[in-house]
């Protein structure tokens, strides 16, 4: 892999009758040896140039050192867009040397390989590549999982990054893989939210010999888009089809994903679709962001390459001691820069993962609504990166050095400021705001940054020089867009503030040629993810654990002392004994926000036997709920009790609850049952508790367990997780979206599996945008929207329960009319839908019995109530806005009178209706309760 040069250099699976002809070594131009120190073994160097079929010939070199004769694993090496097999030789050697079979190659149109260049095309690059794992499968010294399975993984920068995420998603004989500096989608690397990234797609035609190099429909793809200035529907159609996304749901090996943060090219942003779609996968993933990239900087050539190494020991040779570093590592900047402008790097790492957006934090922005100009031409162009100068350092290293050398033109930009900061921030992640942007043409296209600005104004800094195309359609009448900014790792020092800039033009990128008057305003605060290590995983161990025991056994002793006055658990409650759930009041306030809330006064309650389905938009709550029902985080008011006991982290009554949440970690070399074993071994529980057989049995896996787990489809692997969340048969199971990334079939299957688990009386809760699936497997609901809980009930009270009514139209309605209808007395919200439009009518007057508002609510969900609210989930209802359960007793004339009522209304704003009744679907009633948000 060679990260020194950061310019470009740097659906079935394949079977094996897909691989075409066999490999014809034409020529064998040479083998060579290496020098090598006393103590190391020589390498072995065999050139080869092998036809591929249609006249195509690549040519490759194939490295092995003395080792004993034994059988070893096999490593393929790739390179960077414009290199060739040369590039990689000496890590090629490096690799022979430590006990690996190593080929490297030139791709198709580079070194002395023929052929057109086709961007990684699966039935031309990466078809090729399946070849040579065939020609590996042949060779004596390489070790084989099976016939024809040689045991290979593959690595490489950039093209070549992308080749290894391909092939792995292609042919299922590749074991582990480690692109770097690599895309997950073209398309979207070259056309961000529509805008056409023109310098690099210049650059990439013409680092590979111009367009006449390419494949056809590939140069006339650039021309079209090159002359539009606006990427079309085919284009990015074709490179999607030729990226790692569209096999995005095959790739499950283990993956180590080095990217770069100085890189306009291929952005963080990208690293983390991959790390997101294959840990979903159920395949270990570990990120790395690398000080340097396309844009220039280090590219910590020797410890990048020390750490594939390493992956590939882990998972190519089975050492299971082997460090395969942290789950994520980013690199930082220690200091200044020495005298002669070299940057020393420290690193910052996490057990976990983040993600782009953990725990965001409000950054309030100042500034009133502002016009700027598009010229004419989109000229003269604001200027941010600079493609292409990465071997001369490129802006975005002056940036990491402090320089700030981006411009903005007067006229050309609005601009909104926070705050200075009185302590410093730092920001690993992605930011994003909400703005609300018109245009006097039909399109707008904009780019938005955020500044680090001194005291004074002083020194403005774009970090990394990233900014974020926005291409805004419709926006003659005024839209409100949400924006991601670029990931950065980017410390703000106090007294420093943000800014927030939308540029009307940008060098790197098309931009409308037609004059326009673009109007801006924040909707909004600037929201920026939490340091590393706040609120996320836990940094690596400081050197004072060690004396951390000491120092506890004393803060013991105090707290006895003292009568343990601060943290008594509160005591069980007898009469919830048999209630899996209650939550009560339950509320959780944004990190260092006093008065915004995640959670905000939740009530509910489940019983035995029942399947709860938990909905809401994103951003409703859900995911922290269940977080605070885990024990995983503490809420900030109310309570949750788990039969009678309230929740703490580590809680004894957890022990009967089981979770299946965000995946789960499978070791794809052992079978199902050998990681199922493992993991209740590591509980510490007695074998005979875990009820192995029966789990097993509720997910229906089959002969499948006695199977490597890398073998495993999608919904195998989700079963398999659930049946890990039911060993013990906890008497309550908490499923996270458990349908993700499943077909119809094994959705069907995974419904199955639910219903089975409850029908012995245990409880089970299920968070799930499928709505319609929800509807079919779950008895009660929950809806929750902007952390409030917005109803409750069984499922058939709240998609029928006569509230909500289809308004069948004979014709179109104007927008002003829908509103007219929304604003009636009797009517809660009026949604458009296929069909008409969707009325949910206002709740009537409170019955004389059956459910209640306020306190008296509270008080009937209590043990020996009756009612809707003691054999369901319960609603909160406890301040304006709360809820009232469906059921009970109906007002008299029920929903009947209210709908000729309403229909005399709509008669008279003269709503051409057609049809008037109640509508049963649980999507629509969602529609309705959330208000189509």
């Amino acid at each position: 892999m060679d990260l020194r040069l950061p310019a470009l250099r740097g659906p079935r699976r394949w079977a094996a009758t897909a691989a075409a002809a066999a490999v014809v070594v034409l020529a064998g131009t040479g083998v060579w040896t290496a020098a090598a120190s006393d103590d190391a073994p020589q390498v072995h160097r065999a050139d080869r140039v092998m036809a591929m079929g249609g006249g195509v010939r690549i040519d490759t070199s194939y490295f092995t050192a003395d080792s004993g004769g034994g059988r070893r694993p096999a490593v393929l090496l790739s390179h960077g867009f414009g290199d060739n097999k040369d590039s990689v030789r000496q890590q090629a050697e490096d690799l022979a040397r430590d006990g690996y079979a190593v080929m490297t190659w030139s791709a198709r149109g580079f070194g002395r390989s023929t052929g057109k260049i086709g961007l990684n095309d699966p039935k031309g690059e990466v078809a090729d590549v399946s070849r040579l794992i065939d020609w590996l499968a042949k060779r004596p010294e390489v070790e084989l999982d099976k016939t024809g399975d040689p045991r290979v993984g593959i690595a490489g920068p950039s093209y070549g990054g992308a080749i290894s995420l391909l092939t792995a998603g292609y042919d299922d004989r590749v074991d582990a893989i480690a692109p770097a500096i690599t895309y997950w989608n073209l398309a979207d690397a070259l056309f961000p939210n529509g805008v056409f990234k023109k310098l690099w797609a210049g650059i990439f035609v013409n680092t590979g010999g111009g367009c006449a190099k390419f494949e056809a429909q590939l140069c006339a793809m650039y021309d079209r888009v090159a002359e539009s200035g606006k990427p079309d529907a085919q284009a990015v159609k074709l490179l999607e089809e030729r990226s790692p996304s569209a096999v995005g749901d095959r790739i499950k090996v283990p993956t180590l994903l080095l990217q770069g943060q100085t890189d306009s090219l291929f952005p963080l942003g990208q690293a983390d679709a991959a790390a997101k779609a294959i840990r979903a996968n159920g395949a270990p993933v570990d990120v790395d962001w690398i000080a340097g990239g396309h844009d220039g900087g280090d590219m910590e050539v020797d410890r990048v390459q020390a750490r594939v190494e390493s992956w590939f020991d882990r998972y190519l040779k089975d050492e299971s001691g082997a460090d395969t570093g942290p789950a994520f590592r980013v690199s930082r900047q220690a200091g200044q820069a020495d005298n002669d402008g070299t940057v020393r790097l420290t690193g910052a790492d996490s057990d976990t993962y983040p993600g782009l957006s953990d725990a965001m934090r409000p950054v309030a922005l100042a500034g009133r609504e502002q016009t700027f100009e598009n010229p004419a031409g989109a000229n003269p162009p604001a200027i941010s990166a600079l493609p292409g100068l990465g071997d001369a350092g490129g802006l975005a290293q002056l940036s990491s050095l402090g320089v700030g050398v981006s411009f903005d033109f007067p006229g050309q930009f609005a601009a909104f400021d926070s705050k200075p900061f009185a302590e410093d921030l730092q920001i690993t992640g992605s930011p994003s705001v909400t703005v609300h942007v018109k245009s006097t043409s039909e399109d707008a296209v904009f780019f938005a940054k955020v500044y680090d600005v001194g005291p004074g104004g002083s020194q403005p800094l774009l970090p990394s020089q990233l900014v974020t195309p926005v291409r805004v359609e419709g926006a003659k009448a005024g839209k409100d867009v949400t924006i991601t900014l670029p990931a950065i790792d980017h410390e703000v020092d106090d007294g420093h503030r943000l800014r927030l800039v939308l540029a009307s033009t940008d060098l790197a990128y098309a931009s409308p040629t037609t004059p326009a008057t673009y109007t801006a305003s924040v909707k909004g605060d600037l929201r920026v993810p939490a340091p590393l290590g706040e609120d996320t995983a836990a940094a690596p161990l400081p050197s004072w654990v060690w004396w951390l025991p000491l120092a506890g056994a004393v803060v013991a002793l105090a707290l006895v002392l003292t009568g343990r006055r601060r943290t008594a658990t509160p005591a069980p409650d007898p009469e919830l004994a048999d209630v899996p759930l209650q939550i009560t009041g339950l509320s959780k306030r944004y990190a260092k926000s006093a008065d915004r809330y995640a959670v905000r006064d939740v009530s509910f309650r489940v019983e035995k036997g029942q399947v709860l389905g938990l909905l809401g938009p994103n951003g409703a709550g859900k995911t922290t709920t269940l977080r605070m029902l885990m024990g995983l985080i503490k809420p900030d008011g109310g309570e949750i009790r788990v039969f009678g006991h309230a929740i703490r982290p580590g809680s004894p009554v957890l022990s009967r609850v089981g979770s299946f949440v965000e995946g789960a970690g499978f070791l794809p070399h052992l079978s199902g049952r050998e990681n199922l074993e493992l993991y209740w071994k590591a509980t510490g529980r007695p074998p005979e508790d875990a009820h192995m057989d029966e789990a097993l049995q509720i997910a229906g896996l089959g002969d499948a367990l006695s199977r490597a787990v890398r073998t495993y489809s999608q919904g195998m692997r989700q079963r398999l997780a659930i049946a890990q969340a039911m060993l013990g048969l906890p008497d309550l199971l908490i499923l996270d979206e458990p349908t993700n990334g499943l077909d119809p079939p094994q959705i069907r299957e995974m419904r199955e599996v639910v219903i089975r688990y409850a029908a012995a009386g245990r409880t089970v809760i299920v968070s799930s945008h499928l709505l319609a699936e929800v509807e079919q497997s779950c008895t009660h609901l929950v809806v929750m929207d902007k952390g409030r809980l917005v109803r409750s009930g069984p499922v058939g009270d709240i998609i029928g329960g006569g509230d909500t009514l289809l308004v069948g139209l004979a014709s179109d309605i104007s927008d002003p009319v829908v509103e007219k209808v929304a604003d009636l007395p009797d009517v809660e919200s009026a949604v458009r839908t296929e069909g008409g439009l969707l009325v949910r009518l206002a709740p009537p007057a409170p019955p004389t019995v059956g459910s209640t508002v306020g306190s008296a609510a509270a008080e009937a969900s209590g043990p020996g109530a009756t009612g809707p609210r003691a054999s369901g989930a319960t609603a909160n209802a406890g301040e304006p806005g709360g809820v009232t359960e469906s059921g009970g007793v109906t007002e008299p004339g029920g929903v009947t009178d209210r709908s000729a009522s309403l229909l005399v209304e709509l008669v008279r704003l003269e709503v051409p209706v057609a049809s008037l009744g109640p509508h049963r679907r649980l999507e629509d009633a969602f529609l309705t309760l959330i208000g189509g948000s």
